[in-house]
């Protein structure tokens, strides 16, 4: 694992883009505070820019560095969840603008998964996690689904031995205002 982790380090550092396994599906990602590695995802998943990007984290305390606001209902949510969830914050910051949606929000979730998480650790940012498909085609559920056009698109591709992903779905999405009000957005 530290070979794998050692070569994303190097590709992201370097405002490139790797395929890799997520807690939940195969994902695109890059340096989440880089705009120029951001816009190459939106292009090779041919994505409008409107549609913002789920970025992730590998420690709940680290949201501090990115929302301005953190409503107290989330630090609930994050300690009860047993699934992988993705949350919408309000108040956005230290990102690439390019990963903040119009409204000022961004997409956040904090993995589980043993590779994402030391990944993130090592890397000492967030990383953008989008699933591995052209946008409007189906996520692909393993490695093997995944189009010829995404793995040649990226600058880096984690080994597929690494192909250990367990839920098989995109995370739920839930929508936080400042308030502390929820939507569920994916469920």
């Amino acid at each position: 694992m530290e070979e794998a982790i050692k070569n994303c380090l190097e590709v992201l550092q370097r405002g490139g883009t790797i395929l890799y396994p997520t807690d939940t599906i195969w994902g695109i990602g890059c340096d989440a505070t880089n705009s120029g590695a951001v816009a190459k995802i939106y292009r090779l998943k041919q994505r409008m820019e409107r549609k913002s990007l789920i970025i992730l984290l590998d420690d709940p305390e680290k949201l501090r560095d990115y929302v301005s606001n953190i409503p107290e209902i989330a630090w609930d949510l994050l300690k009860n969840v047993d699934t992988p969830l993705t949350v919408i914050y309000p108040e956005a910051k230290n990102l690439a603008k390019n990963v903040i949606a119009v409204d000022g929000s961004v997409a956040i979730r904090i993995v589980k998964n043993e590779f994402c998480r030391k990944l993130i650790q090592a890397f000492g940012k967030p990383i953008v996690s989008t699933s591995a498909n052209i946008s409007g085609d189906n996520p692909p559920l393993s490695f093997r689904n995944i189009v010829h056009e995404i793995i040649q698109g990226v600058d880096h591709v984690v080994d597929e031995s690494f192909d250990t992903v367990y839920e098989l779905k995109p995370s739920r999405i839930i929508k936080l205002d400042s308030n502390g009000d929820f939507q569920i957005i994916r469920n």
